[in-house]
């Protein structure tokens, strides 16, 4: 029970790493962009959202099997395989996660006043310093909400991760996963226990998640 679980949040945080880089990234440039270009980006980085998981881990074994200009790459340069492997599953759960990340961080930066990044301009602070002094603060709760939805949904990712990792227990088995393995294989009571600890996480991390959204108000009465 305990490698699902470790293999699941190893995944999910190196997962989470790579979408919060990202995600982030673009939600800042896209939020200041005025390109035309912008609205089928925005597209682009959330189909992962609306996609069947099976159909976004076909597309990663197209994109990076064996066969493919990609996976041979990857494979004869680096040596990396991503099919079948902890690194495939790694993959599958950034680009699950990612629109997750990607959408609250986008948001957050937009609803900045930009009255206030043009003062730090005017006072002579560089572009390096408004992100780091200015942005960033104002925009780190609906980052950080992002950041916590976007490790949930990496730690229970299971259709695209099982098409391009499989389920090698020990290996790629992670937590979803053994409790698919689980309940074809009839042990209720392992599924159940499992289902319980993925559960458990999932929910105290939505509530941090609720917590840090921005927006959120708590009620007093007079």
């Amino acid at each position: 029970m305990l490698t699902p679980l470790w293999l699941s949040l190893k995944v999910a945080f190196w997962a989470t790493v790579f979408a919060s880089v990202l995600g982030v990234a673009l939600g800042l440039y896209l939020a200041k962009s005025r390109l035309w270009l912008r609205n089928l980006l925005d597209t682009i980085c959330t189909l992962p959202m609306v996609l069947p998981p099976t159909v976004l881990g076909y597309y990663l074994l197209v994109l990076f099997g064996s066969q493919s200009s990609m996976g041979s790459w990857l494979k004869e340069s680096f040596g990396i395989n991503l099919i079948f492997s902890l690194t495939g599953a790694t993959v599958a759960a950034t680009v699950v996660s990612f629109p997750l990340v990607f959408k609250p961080a986008r948001a957050a930066f937009e609803s900045i006043d930009p009255e206030l990044e043009q003062a730090a301009r005017v006072l002579g602070v560089r572009e390096i310093g408004i992100l780091l002094r200015v942005s960033l603060p104002l925009a780190w709760r609906g980052i950080m909400a992002g950041v916590m939805l976007g490790f949930v949904r990496a730690l229970g990712e299971f259709g695209a991760t099982l098409m391009i990792a499989g389920s090698i227990p020990g290996k790629t088995q992670t937590l979803s996963i053994a409790i698919y393995e689980a309940v074809q294989a009839g042990r209720d009571g392992l599924a159940n226990v499992l289902a319980l600890v993925i559960s458990v996480v999932c929910i105290g991390l939505l509530l941090l998640a609720t917590w840090l959204t921005p927006g959120r108000r708590t009620v007093r009465g007079d």
